[in-house]
């Protein structure tokens, strides 16, 4: 009861029109009738009056609101003797307020335990070990944190402790405990396991994985919805209409008490109240999904995507140079890329990285190499066992040896290797195609998405490569970042919607109708630009946000047209006078609860989105399988570009 009033005195209306109806009706039963019909209905004249105030100030400003059948409904009742049907249309309104907070907030409720969870402070260790609780805005880069049990980590870190479980399901979705060892990166927002462990600070607390999500979330949160507008611009027929019906009964009828029965059933809540619901529902699944949406009115730009464009390096692509296959002119393959990793084991080139993490997953300890010289742009040379070998470049090698290297499979990049003047063979690499790509252009295609395209800096032979085997319509190479802008801004149809993850992408993906982030690993730029930020490194999960921004858009539509239909059918009746005002004001209470029920079903999945989601979730579990590179990569991309 206690909480009942609480929440009560948040709405001062509801709790007046609560308290005029009860006096009313004291004196309805001491006989005081007339006492009665003052009481209430001067108190509906109040609230009519400033009903009528807001509008006005809403027309001044620009707003076209609604509220003017809410106004003519309550004079037009008070006028005819129905004072308590005015009472219940005056409830309607000012417990509408709070009845959108109530469905508003349960829809909110995955984006407000994000803020709720927010680590507001630091354990840190100085250096005797001694505790010193600071707040988490002051934990600098270097710094060793203690981490209690079930304690959120405060920033990023590397794991100092021999192991940890922890729970990272608010960053990535997986309802898993995940295991880490000493060493490996731990990201803020993760909650700790039974034992408290000790982290290194690797970020400052804005720079940390949490605190970005935490901002985006108070973005989204912040927004207001343009669809609200669509609501209004449905209303102002729904207005004409209920205006026209009404004045029609009356004219037909003889009887004024017609115009207030119809106009009490046609207060436009449901256009008020059931969008707004839908689409904080929609922003609360998303974001448990693991896709951050800064705006609920993106949900609708998202549903009407009709071109997709792509980034490659690390959104199509793992972004992560990987062996494929060893050619060797003579002997075993095995053995030219010892020599390889060999000399290239003192290079600081990422494709020299890729050839010595496989060379010891293949054969454990890299052979001596001595006097090793690096020439920049071309290769490495270097002495192992006596014998003189150069790695690198095709060209570089062919200058080495004197012959024309063998090319490598389309789509690859070769590191040739020469042993004692001789061309040896080469060392073929690629960036990989992530295993959910195909099936998530497939997923844009059932979705409406008419193209895709790639926009990459990358060479147009291993562009054409990739967009082969993902599935994209549109090819796009060697864009630099101001050519990536100009053709999303040519393209067509429209909406058109950018996938990125790196600092060059911001640009483009400012320039999309919505641009979506691959945040999980991509750089902050892109995610401050992005209007969708995806927090799993997962492609997939971009479809998976127009699916649901679909699914949203179509449940507003609904939850609108079921208010409409509903209080339409109710105007038909009141017009034929078997409906009286004050029950005609209940039952459209009814009619605003079945709106708000509805759009509560944004909160979930539809039949064929859950089919989506099934294909989607299989193809990234297929890209979840560990690969042969898996956790020794460097994360650097496989070929110097701008994609």
């Amino acid at each position: 009861m206690r909480t009942i009033l609480d929440g009560l005195r948040q709405y001062p209306v509801v709790l007046a029109t609560l308290t005029v109806g009860i006096l009313g009706g004291v004196l309805e039963l001491g006989g005081q009738h007339g006492a009665a019909r003052w009481v209430v209905s001067a108190f509906a004249v109040v609230v009519a009056l400033l009903q009528a105030r807001g509008m006005v100030d809403d027309l001044r400003s620009g707003t076209y609101g609604i509220d003017i059948l809410a106004v003519t409904a309550i004079g037009s009742a008070v006028s005819v003797g129905e004072y308590w049907a005015a009472l219940v249309v005056c409830l309607m309104l000012s417990g509408g307020e709070a009845l959108e907070d109530y469905a508003a907030g349960r829809a909110r409720r995955e984006l407000t335990g994000l803020l709720e969870n927010a680590p507001q402070t630091a354990h840190r260790l100085d250096a005797a070990g001694a505790l010193d609780d600071v707040a988490v805005e002051e934990v600098a880069v270097g710094d060793r944190l203690l981490v209690r049990p079930f304690e959120v980590v405060p920033v990023d870190g590397v794991l100092e402790s021999d192991a940890a479980t922890l729970d990272e399901s608010s960053l990535t979705g997986e309802s898993l405990p995940v295991d880490r060892a000493r060493g490996e990166q731990l990201l803020s927002g993760a909650v700790n396991g039974g034992e408290a462990i000790e982290v290194r600070a690797t970020a400052a607390a804005a720079e940390s994985q949490y605190q970005r999500i935490v901002a985006l979330v108070r973005e989204a949160q912040e927004s207001k919805a343009p669809f609200v507008r669509l609501a209004d611009r449905v209303a102002v027929p729904f207005t004409v209409l209920a205006l026209a019906l009404a004045a029609g009964a009356w004219v037909v009828s003889g009887d004024p008490s017609r115009l207030a029965e119809v106009l009490v059933v046609a207060t436009p809540c449901p256009l008020i109240i059931a969008a707004p619901v839908a689409f904080m529902g929609g922003m609360s699944r998303a974001a448990r999904s693991g896709i951050i949406v800064k705006s609920s009115g993106t949900l609708e730009q998202l549903a009407r995507a009709r071109t997709v464009a792509f980034d490659k390096t690390g959104t199509l692509t793992y972004g992560e140079p990987r062996v494929t296959s060893v050619q060797a002119q003579a002997g075993e393959g095995h053995e030219l890329l010892a020599l390889a990793a060999a000399v290239e084991q003192y290079s600081g080139h990422p494709l020299a990285a890729a050839v010595v993490e496989e060379a010891l997953a293949a054969g454990g300890a890299l052979p001596t190499a001595d006097d090793v010289t690096e020439i920049p742009a071309n290769g490495v040379r270097g002495v192992v066992d006596g014998r003189v070998v150069v790695v690198g470049s095709a060209r570089f090698v062919a200058r080495e040896t004197g012959v024309e290297p063998a090319r490598p499979p389309e789509g690859h990049t070769g590191v040739h290797v020469g042993v004692d003047g001789r061309y040896a063979g080469y060392v073929a690499l690629a960036d990989e195609l992530r295993a959910e790509t195909p099936a998530t252009m497939a997923s844009l295609h059932r979705a409406g998405v008419r193209t895709t395209m790639m926009l990459t800096g990358d060479g147009e032979h291993v562009a054409r490569h990739i967009a082969g085997q993902a599935g994209i319509d549109d090819v796009r190479a060697e864009l630099l970042p101001q050519d990536k802008v100009d053709a999303v801004r040519a393209a067509a149809p429209r909406p058109v919607m950018m996938v990125g993850d790196g600092v060059n992408d911001a640009p483009v993906l400012a320039a999309a109708d919505v641009g979506v982030a691959m945040g999980a690993r991509g750089a902050s730029a892109a995610s401050e630009s992005a209007d969708v930020v995806i927090t799993v490194d997962d492609l997939s999960r971009s479809a998976r946000a127009v699916h649901i921004g679909r699914r949203t858009l179509r449940v507003a539509w609904q939850s609108i047209a079921i208010g409409v239909a509903m209080s339409v059918g109710l105007m038909l009746v009141a017009a034929a006078g078997v409906l009286p005002a004050i029950v005609g004001a209940w039952l459209q209470e009814a009619v605003d609860l079945a709106c708000i029920l509805w759009a509560l079903l944004a909160m979930r999945p539809g039949r064929a989105e859950r089919a989506e989601v099934e294909r989607l979730a299989a193809a990234a579990a297929a890209g979840d399988a560990p690969r042969p590179d898996a956790g020794r990569r460097t994360g650097a991309p496989l070929v110097p570009s701008a994609g």
